[in-house]
């Protein structure tokens, strides 16, 4: 994010979105963007935690492809 965009609220902004239609699609959210990490840690009422065996293979897959990102 560029500097000037710091602070206001756009990244949690996106980060409410993702989770509100996650919710609506009945889709698990396992997050690997540590903002998103930190994010749903502050707001487990509207994030809830992905099931850990999920998580990590979410995270054995970007390991395994991170020129995917």
């Amino acid at each position: 994010m560029e500097p000037a965009h710091e602070g206001k609220g756009i990244a949690g902004s996106l980060a409410r979105e993702l989770y509100g239609i996650a919710a609506r699609e009945g889709i698990v959210v396992a997050p690997l963007c540590p903002y998103v990490v930190k994010w749903a840690e502050r707001h487990p009422d509207e994030a809830p935690a992905a099931d850990p065996k999920l998580q990590r293979a979410a995270m054995e897959w970007l390991r395994a492809h991170p020129g995917r990102f």
